[in-house]
């Protein structure tokens, strides 16, 4: 890797292309359930598989309130550049499908394929209240508690101002590879609404929104794995389909 960006660590199944790249979301890391998961299924299928912590995040190193969202986009990039050169489907979690969009926007020959889990593009923009924002230019900072960790959730004035600099969907996305996004309806943090608003403005025909009723916004039980894997099984077809 190189010195611009911390080392990265990462797991690297291989096996048949395109290889699968997991995006982790905000404050998360590669260990989670559904990215051990797919890898799992990946292994068990013989295909290639990839999962990486973004720099201050899990086992990378750096310091996680250096980091911004253009910061890890960077990360990802390097890793499609310097690990997976060849072609890729992006499976991007959260605030990993405000990142997958991006990549997918920078390496339009190598990512052929889109699965997004409660994708959060441009959540700078929607994810915060006013007053929030006000804190964050006044302090530089916010916390806010997380339902997922004793710890607070720490959000820097970089990384928002990066967000805003980066956002998506004020104009088409001009992908035309397959996507599949999954949303559950119960999510407190990406109204469903947002994912039906993101595919429509995929220049792609062979966009689905899989909604799911009592879905939270994790989407990690047993039944939300299934349909994340045939949602990836689903798109590596059509890859395959469009390619032969």
């Amino acid at each position: 890797m190189t010195e611009e960006r911390p080392k990265l660590a990462y797991r690297h199944t291989l096996g048949k292309g395109p290889t699968i790249v997991f995006l982790c979301g905000y404050a998360s890391d590669m260990n989670g359930t559904k990215a051990l998961a797919l890898e799992e299924w990946a292994k068990a299928n013989k295909r290639a598989f990839l999962r990486f912590d973004y720099a201050g995040c899990g086992a990378s190193e750096g310091t996680f309130e250096e980091q911004t969202l253009a910061g890890w986009r960077d990360d990802a990039l390097r890793i499609l550049d310097e690990v997976v050169p060849g072609p890729v489907v992006l499976v991007g979690s959260s605030m990993g499908g405000w990142i997958m969009l991006l990549v997918a926007r920078a390496r339009p020959e190598q990512v052929l394929g889109l699965v997004g889990i409660a994708a959060a593009p441009d959540f700078t923009d929607w994810g915060f209240s006013h007053e929030e924002k006000l804190q964050l230019v006044e302090y530089s900072r916010i916390e806010q508690p997380s339902d997922y960790s004793d710890q607070p959730t720490i959000t820097t004035h970089a990384f928002w101002e990066a967000g805003e600099s980066n956002r998506v969907m004020d104009r088409p996305i001009d992908f035309h590879g397959p996507v599949r996004l999954l949303q559950g309806q119960q999510d407190p943090e990406v109204p469903w609404e947002r994912a039906t608003a993101l595919a429509a403005l995929f220049r792609s025909d062979a966009v689905q929104t899989w909604l799911v009723k009592d879905g939270d916004h994790r989407l990690s039980r047993e039944d939300d794995i299934a349909l994340i894997l045939r949602a990836v099984q689903d798109v590596l077809a059509l890859c395959s389909s469009s390619s032969s």
